[in-house]
């Protein structure tokens, strides 16, 4: 290997580490606020992809069928929880939350196909048209079960990913997609001819981390996030709802997989079932940060893209192999480096 090709390997793993990054923090950033594991991550940014995909050939995507009948569904699972509450006077915002704002996006993206909007509304409405995807799946499937343990709560999310691939199938179809680069620009660093599609995913990537370091440093709601991290005995004493800053972790957590979908988009050919890889090989990135660390993470889904570059070139039909056999160190490494103690279940 002469170092032209080491350079080359390096900057494309960077770029792939990049879309890792986003990935794996969002996934820590859930898991923190929520204790759960969140395995659609990966799938939710592959659903992205697909909707861009068919927005920019004009067709309706099958996102809005599966926002429509998500919505439906957590509002009969909201409204059914109120009415045994006796909460009726809630049952109004139920209805607006989960049912009439989703149908809303819905709607006005189904309307626009026929105008053939340019390329950044087609980005705005495949953004809108996931953000929800996230926050109605907690209402559906983890809410009920909050209090659960995180064994309980990772097998429960294993088996929603299996449900969403099989609705990834009915709703897009087996056909894979790759939509075209959001960046026709090009430049020459040392050499290296660096494309603008890789630029966008690095300062992507960098963008989205210091935001988030400002959201939770200087923002009140990215604090009751943090405090409700930390301690979700103690945020909901401070007068701190859990469910409510799990939805807003679930709503950033869609905003960062939809926005790793359409950078990936370009450079890979995605299909209904690519996010399982996707949010694995992040997951791997998130192990190393201990699932907690946000640098950790990020230094993590780095080095997992730069292992799968090299990896890649060495033995393509391996490089899978080799990235994930990195979790059986990493995992040994880390339950002897952490205090085991009884697992807490907050009541």
């Amino acid at each position: 290997m002469t170092p032209d090709i080491a350079a080359i390997l390096g900057v494309d793993g960077i770029a792939t580490g990049a879309i890792y990054v986003l990935v794996a923090i969002g996934t820590v950033l859930i898991f923190t606020v929520t204790r759960v594991i969140f395995i659609p991550f990966g799938d939710i940014a592959a659903f992205t992809a697909l909707t861009l995909a068919a927005l920019d050939t004009g067709q309706v995507p099958g996102t809005i069928g599966l926002l429509v009948a998500l919505a439906c569904l957590a509002t009969l699972v909201e409204v059914t929880s109120l009415v045994r509450k006796q909460a009726y006077r809630e049952i109004p915002y139920a209805f607006l939350y989960y049912l009439v704002i989703p149908a809303a996006i819905a709607l006005v993206v189904w309307l626009l196909i026929p105008l053939k909007p340019p390329l950044p509304v087609r980005l705005a409405m495949a953004l809108l048209l996931i953000l929800p995807i996230a926050p109605l799946l907690d209402r559906i499937v983890f809410r009920p079960i909050a209090d659960g343990t995180v064994l309980l709560l990772l097998i429960v999310s294993v088996a929603l990913h299996f449900a969403l691939v099989g609705l990834g199938l009915l709703f897009f179809g087996p056909e894979g997609v790759r939509t075209e680069p959001l960046s026709s620009f090009h430049m020459e660093i040392a050499g290296i001819m660096l494309s603008g599609q890789t630029i966008l995913i690095v300062v992507a990537a960098i963008v989205f981390s210091a935001l988030l370091y400002l959201f939770f440093d200087f923002t009140l709601v990215g604090k009751s996030l943090r405090a409700t991290a930390i301690n979700r005995t103690g945020a909901r004493l401070m007068g701190i709802r859990p469910a409510r800053a799990g939805t807003v972790a679930y709503l950033l957590g869609s905003l960062m997989a939809g926005v790793s979908g359409i950078l990936i988009a370009p450079v890979n050919t995605i299909f209904y079932d690519s996010g399982f890889l996707i949010g694995l090989k992040a997951f791997v990135g998130a192990i190393i940060g201990g699932l907690a660390s946000y640098p950790g993470t990020a230094i993590g889904a780095i080095f997992v893209g730069i292992l799968e570059s090299f990896a890649s070139f060495q033995s393509s039909a391996f490089k899978d192999v080799i990235v994930f056999s990195m979790l059986i160190p990493i995992l040994i490494w880390r339950s002897l480096a952490a205090l085991h103690s009884e697992e807490e279940v907050d009541e």
